[in-house]
């Protein structure tokens, strides 16, 4: 339709086509992760989970035990994570009472502080001592007492989901099976007291695991605990 002017123009605007549309509507800011981690200013509440393992090294006269508490962060929620708090190391042996305290209270404190604690196990499974390191129960060779601990937080963390666990196939685990029991089929040199140990007693030490357990047959050399072969 037609307009026609009869006024004179004084004034005018240029009206845009989307003024009167809706305008888009931008999603709302995600608020701040609300989540808690571990750090060092988390007050130790009055109830913490806690885990005790015993260890009986032939260094040491008597048995030890390692209690490690952990709190439980975001609790009743599905982000809810158990993480290392405090450890205590209790024996009747007072032989080595104030490293022993000395150790637990760093060791506590490198829990409290959070992030990542492999570093800490590696540390401590790498103390060697000078008089020499023993076997433990199964052939697993601990080259110190300290190591020994070590190897307990690292069971600790594995059990709570902060370290990967390697798990060997069922498979592998068959392999293995038959592998040894071939080789005690084959080995006539065992006596009964030499087959004492969980593993034959021709075995050597693997470098990968540290236990006495590694065995040689057509020139392969595997070991019967981890798996680990120089043959692929």
């Amino acid at each position: 339709m037609t307009v026609k002017i009869s006024n004179k123009i004084v004034g005018y605007r240029v009206k845009k086509a989307d003024t009167d549309a809706p305008k888009e509507q931008l999603p709302a800011a995600k608020p701040e992760s609300t989540l808690v981690k571990m750090n060092e200013y988390i007050e130790r509440p009055d109830f913490l989970v806690g885990t005790t393992y015993k260890i009986k090294p032939p260094v040491a006269e008597h048995a030890m035990y390692i209690t490690i508490n952990d709190i439980l962060l975001n609790e009743d929620t599905d982000y809810e994570s158990r993480q290392p708090y405090e450890v205590f190391i209790n024996s009747k042996s007072m032989e080595h009472f104030q490293w022993v305290i000395a150790l637990t209270r760093v060791i506590s404190a490198v829990f409290r502080k959070g992030g990542d604690l492999t570093f800490l196990v590696e540390e401590l499974r790498s103390v060697y001592d000078p008089n020499g390191g023993y076997f433990k129960k199964g052939g697993v060779f601990m080259p110190s007492l300290v190591a020994e601990i070590g190897a307990v937080i690292e069971k600790h963390l594995k059990a709570v989901g902060l370290m990967e666990s390697e798990e060997m196939s069922e498979t592998t685990k068959r392999i293995l099976a038959e592998k040894r029991a071939e080789f005690e089929a084959a080995s006539t040199t065992a006596t009964n007291d030499d087959k004492a140990g969980d593993f034959p007693p021709n075995s050597t030490m693997c470098g990968k695991c540290s236990t006495k357990a590694v065995i040689v047959m057509d020139g392969c050399a595997t070991c019967l605990s981890c798996g680990d072969s120089k043959c692929g």
